[in-house]
């Protein structure tokens, strides 16, 4: 079902707010999906979802390198027959203010403040479609 990004259903935010591992979908550069575990956090006031990263991860490059403007990727996640899919274009901040605020973020998502990580940067997810059944 889809799902408006800004205004979510009461249940399909609160299932982005529950603990869980998710998946991050890339494009490598020759197009094909690399998909890997991350944590996510889901902003619909800002309209973003954000992953935290080291700097020289391959999701990080495969973002850096998209060719056609701002990487398109998803965000997924899924308990039993309950899940939720966050697509948009991705972008890498760099800045202390928004590592910060993702970090903030994913320490309230998941109940620990991940290990100090000097290369850490943010993987700003600019969102336009969510799916899913909470």
């Amino acid at each position: 079902m889809a799902l408006d990004v800004l205004n979510p259903t009461p249940e399909y935010l609160a299932f982005w707010r529950e603990r869980h591992v998710c998946t991050l979908t890339t494009p490598r550069p020759d197009g094909t999906p690399h998909v890997v575990p991350v944590g996510v956090t889901y902003d619909p006031e800002a309209g973003l979802a954000r992953v935290i990263s080291s700097k020289n991860s391959k999701k990080i490059r495969n973002v850096l390198a998209a060719q056609a403007g701002p990487a398109r990727v998803a965000v997924c996640q899924m308990a039993g027959r309950r899940w939720a899919t966050l697509e948009g274009h991705a972008v890498v901040r760099t800045d202390e203010a928004s590592v910060a605020e993702a970090v903030a973020r994913y320490a309230e998502r998941y109940g620990r403040t991940p290990s100090p990580n000097p290369d850490r940067v943010v993987l700003e997810i600019t969102l336009d479609r969510a799916m899913g059944r909470a």
